[in-house]
């Protein structure tokens, strides 16, 4: 039989993997598993080294999209015009990282990129642990928390490559946080973005220094019915129209960036770069730079032939300002002008730019009241906010809460491979007193990381309903609790109660073949549950 001729290696997508840690050892592993699908080169840089290689190399070279990881990957992500996939460490991978670390000590730090895992506090009480967390941004700041863990007294620490690696240079044990099902699970999502990018270039494109990032999220990623959320997608597809600048305001967890991709999107710019900063994340110092780019000699250390700043990597599309409340003073004043004169001019040098940009910003603080306090410019307070999008708290839309935490709930028991039960929306309106009494401060977001919670432990044991019960132990936090003794532990679950069997069955009419259908388990483990339970010749 005549053999087929392999693909053309042009048509074949081109990724990029870009890692200083441990974690290439992982990447180099799961990309002999993609060879036949794409081109995958491995780049052992980091940061800005990685930047001013990736995009010295994009000026004659066509690049698909790039996989990294932690504050690498976050760090790229907000300076390259090609698409960048963040690998994260999925909730099984923190449990079965935090399983090892128990091995070796039962005080653990746990450092983790920007936010920490309140979700953890559970599993502290019921597995005995001493877990505490620190967070970074920076190398620096990561060498430093670590030197704070092991002032305390911690032996180990679980985290990403570059934590692990700080952690064992400082003589603490290190354990890394990444499995390979995760790092696959990136290689198949820039697989996807690749061909969706060269779909839509009909796969002629010269260069990757055309692509540009897109924004993820549409309107109706924005979920509820309630009157106040249809307002808001009304109001994003009418400000979409319009090239003037957006505020968006709105506590923590509403959505502020999803709203301003939406906004990006369904815009005449949504073929053009979206650009994201968050203007409260990076260090004074580095922002200036960051927003308007700087000249060659500039300052010590600084790029040759410059560097283009944001304003200008955004030509033509939108630049999303996060925090824009956190902006210094200094930096004020030149936004304003770029505002005014539509040109940027980096920094240490005199040759404006012209820059066609949107500018979207957000905040979750009173700008208003940071006005009067001298803390924040009115001239630019009103020329930023030429259209204003307030995004409700959760708790002034009570409404939408079960529909919004059964979506969120199906949508974490899919991340970790697990089958919602046929009765689970019945159960999740079972809970709707309970979640309802609660006033979310952190949001949509608290209730996604909640429902990622409990979707873990439902995962663990198929038979475990939904109920208030199971939902109070789990986040004692909706009753006003600090500890979750009784929460289910996937380490120490008993077996399912013979209760829970026959209700299944009854629920199916003792047809054990659909039982076990809809647990997502095969007949032989039924039926092994069955005779655990003491059940095994109760039923056909």
């Amino acid at each position: 039989m005549m053999q087929l001729p392999p693909p053309d290696i042009t048509d074949r997508p081109i990724i990029w993997t870009v890692s200083i840690s441990r974690l290439s050892d992982l990447f180099r592993d799961i990309t002999l598993e993609f060879d036949d699908r794409a081109l995958i080169e491995p780049i052992h840089l980091g940061f800005e080294e990685a930047v001013r290689h990736i995009r010295d190399r994009l000026a004659t070279e066509r690049c698909d999209a790039v996989i990294a990881a932690g504050s690498n990957a976050a760090y790229l992500k907000s300076r390259l015009s090609v698409p960048v996939v963040i690998a994260k460490a999925s909730g099984f991978d923190v449990m079965q990282a935090l399983a090892r670390a128990r091995k070796i000590t039962p005080e653990i730090g746990l450092v983790t990129y920007q936010e920490t895992m309140p979700e953890l506090a559970e599993f502290q009480a019921t597995f005995g642990l001493r877990i505490v967390q620190q967070t970074y941004v920076t190398e620096e700041d990561a060498r430093a928390q670590i030197s704070e863990l092991k002032a305390g007294g911690i032996k180990v620490v679980v985290g990403a490559g570059l934590v692990t690696d700080l952690a064992e240079e400082a003589g603490l044990a290190g354990v890394f946080v990444y499995s390979a099902a995760s790092i696959r699970q990136a290689f198949d999502d820039a697989l996807e973005i690749a061909r969706f990018t060269r779909l839509e270039s009909g796969g002629n494109r010269a260069h990757a220094a055309t692509d540009t990032r897109r924004a993820k999220h549409g309107v109706n990623d924005l979920r509820g019915e309630s009157p106040v959320m249809q307002a808001v997608r009304q109001s994003i597809v009418l400000f979409a129209k319009s090239p003037a600048t957006v505020l968006i305001q709105g506590e923590t967890g509403t959505g502020k960036e999803l709203a301003a991709q939406a906004i990006h999107r369904e815009s005449t710019r949504a073929r053009q770069p979206f650009v994201a900063i968050n203007c409260g994340a990076v260090a004074e110092s580095l922002l200036e730079s960051e927003l308007f780019g700087y000249e060659e000699g500039a300052f010590t250390g600084s790029r040759r032939g410059g560097h283009a700043g944001l304003f200008e990597a955004a030509n033509r599309g939108t630049l999303f300002l996060d925090e824009i409340g956190e902006m210094p003073l200094a930096l004020q004043t030149r936004l304003l002008r770029v505002l005014e004169e539509r040109e940027v001019v980096r920094v240490g040098g005199t040759r404006p730019v012209p820059v066609n940009v949107r500018i979207i910003s957000a905040t979750h603080c009173d700008l208003d009241q940071r006005v009067k306090d001298g803390r924040f410019r009115a001239d630019l307070f009103y020329r930023l906010g030429v259209l204003r999008l307030a995004l409700p708290p959760l708790r002034e839309r009570t409404d939408d809460l079960i529909s919004l935490a059964e979506w969120c709930l199906k949508n974490a028991l899919a991340s970790v491979g697990a089958r919602p039960h046929a009765n689970l929306h019945a159960e999740v309106v079972a809970c709707a007193p309970l979640l309802q009494s609660y006033a979310w401060p952190g949001n949509v977001r608290e209730v996604r990381n909640l429902m990622e919670r409990l979707a873990l432990f439902l995962a663990a044991e198929p038979l475990q309903a939904l109920s208030p019960s199971f939902v109070m132990a789990i986040a004692p936090e909706l009753t006003g609790g600090t500890h979750a003794s009784a929460a289910p532990s996937p380490a120490r679950s008993p077996s399912p109660a013979a209760e829970s069997l026959e209700r299944v069955l009854a629920r199916f009419d003792g047809n054990r073949e659909a039982a076990a259908r809809h647990l997502g388990i095969s007949r032989t483990t039924l039926w092994r549950k069955l005779r655990q339970a003491g059940l095994a010749g109760n039923s056909e």
